[in-house]
């Protein structure tokens, strides 16, 4: 097998192979590492390159394996961590200038669960200021561009893990979601994630110094971005490992219980107003045939208000963000995320006071609704934007660009909100006026079932197949 062909495996075929022996994980990251040389400079995804070390890690563990040791589920896997997540030795700027000494003194839980089951960092991967945009760029490290082309934002705020992993450096890419940053560069990239639920997988920095706020530890989660649903299945558990730095992990295994029968998909079309693209109603309609002859059952019905939901999730995270965040994003953001914030709080009113108090306690009844929904519908299926993916820097442009590019995103945050688990997967790449774009929907799931979604997300993959061969196809034929 040559090294072009090594980082075009997934990591399910790849632990294939190097758990047997048939391929060693030095050779796995070497060939993630060309592949980086020859794709990053122009993508700028991997802000930091970790080879050095990822090659003495790849050895070491090749050596266990000759000397018999038992290998771990992702043993030889090349991964890439985003930059606001503590790895020990390194810094966690969150793309901020100011940030760029701090230096995380022990690994945060998911970098030592990864790292447990064998998965080897070969970089960090860069992220928008303070991580709160759904585009990426920052003083400190600049522009991620998309592998599709600069006509794509490569969304945000792991927008270098989408990047990355859709490129072909890495097989997994780490990423994190309080509104949509898993989902948003999955989106963008064509790749596929979901945002597990709150409580699924074990969260905290070492680094740092003061706790989060309430709604920043219940929304914020932290999973992957991959490029096929089969990669979720078989990193997931491993994500999900106790870790005791976390009190209000939830020791839960990654597959639940089977149904009596098919399952039922509640199908919604629903855009609150907002224009529903062609392209999206068009992925739409294949990810329902998609599992129609997979097997579920599909109905079109509207789940409970999710526009209600996610638009007063959001207003009341804006209240946390200016009561704690803001002095913060003015000492040291630059003036581009200064004024996207002020725009922030126009586009969403922050909720403060004695009326956050209040939307914290409704926070209950919107999940209480979804819960009880989705006892009859366990899954549902939706436009995850109602629009193709947004051009760089649309947040920058006043009003209108924020309201595109988050305004129309309720299916996004309001999953935060709840704390639901939320698949995303694309099902269509439109040719569009500025160039191809995938199109990916959202499938959310019952509480603590993010199998589900991903058995959903894998159907609909079967139908469309994986954008990243598109991708590559793409990539290899540009001059």
């Amino acid at each position: 097998m040559t090294q072009t062909d090594i980082w075009r495996l997934s990591a399910t075929d790849l632990t294939t192979l190097t758990r047997r022996g048939d391929l060693s994980a030095t050779e796995a990251v070497q060939a993630s590492v060309e592949r980086m040389d020859a794709v990053n400079p122009d993508l700028n995804a991997v802000v930091e390159d970790l080879r050095a070390e990822a090659l003495e890690r790849a050895h070491a563990l090749d050596n266990l394996r000759a000397n018999g040791q038992p290998t771990g589920l992702l043993h030889g896997v090349p991964v890439t961590i985003k930059v606001n997540v503590d790895q020990k030795g390194h810094a966690t700027t969150n793309g901020v200038v100011a940030l760029k000494d701090v230096i995380a003194p022990d690994d945060a839980p998911i970098v030592s669960n990864l790292r447990k089951a064998g998965a080897i960092v070969i970089g960090r991967t860069n992220t928008p200021e303070f991580s709160f945009r759904a585009d990426t760029d920052n003083p400190l490290y600049g522009r991620t561009h998309n592998p599709w082309g600069h006509h794509i934002s490569p969304g945000g705020s792991s927008g270098g893990a989408g990047a990355a992993v859709m490129a072909g450096i890495g097989a997994l890419a780490h990423g994190n979601d309080i509104g949509g940053s898993l989902r948003f560069p999955a989106a963008a990239n064509g790749a596929v994630t979901v945002k597990p639920g709150l409580g699924r997988v074990p969260a905290w920095n070492p680094s740092q110094n003061v706790e989060r706020g309430l709604l920043a530890q219940s929304m914020s989660v932290q999973g992957l971005i991959t490029r096929s649903a089969a990669d979720l299945h078989l990193s997931m558990p491993s994500l999900i490992a106790a870790d005791a730095r976390d009190p209000f992990h939830v020791p839960m295994p990654w597959r639940g219980d089977d149904f009596d029968g098919p399952i039922k998909v509640a199908f919604t079309k629903n855009t609150f107003g907002y224009s529903l693209h062609p392209d999206v109603e068009q992925a739409l309609d294949t990810a329902r045939d998609a599992l129609i002859d997979a097997g579920y059952v599909v109905e079109e019905i509207d789940p409970p208000d999710v526009f209600e939901c996610g638009r007063i999730g959001y207003r009341t995270l804006m209240g946390e963000v200016l009561t704690l965040m803001k002095s913060d994003i003015e000492a040291a953001g630059s003036k581009t995320i200064q004024n996207i914030f002020e725009v922030y709080f126009q586009e969403f009113p922050p909720i403060v006071d004695t009326e956050m108090i209040q939307m914290l306690a409704k926070r209950s009844h919107y999940a209480r609704e979804w819960s009880l929904f989705l006892q009859d519908y366990p899954l549902v299926l939706s436009p995850f934007l109602p629009q193709p993916f947004f051009k760089p820097d649309r947040d920058t442009e006043g009003a209108e660009g924020v309201h595109e590019v988050l305004g129309c995103a309720v299916y996004s945050y309001a999953m935060n909100f709840l704390g639901l688990p939320a698949a995303c997967v694309p099902a269509r790449l439109a040719e569009l006026p500025r160039g191809p774009q995938p199109i990916n929907v959202q499938i959310a799931a019952r509480r603590w079932r993010e199998d589900l979604a991903v058995d959903a997300a894998a159907a609909i993959e079967a139908r469309v197949g994986q954008m990243c061969l598109l991708l590559w196809e793409q990539m290899d034929a540009a001059p």
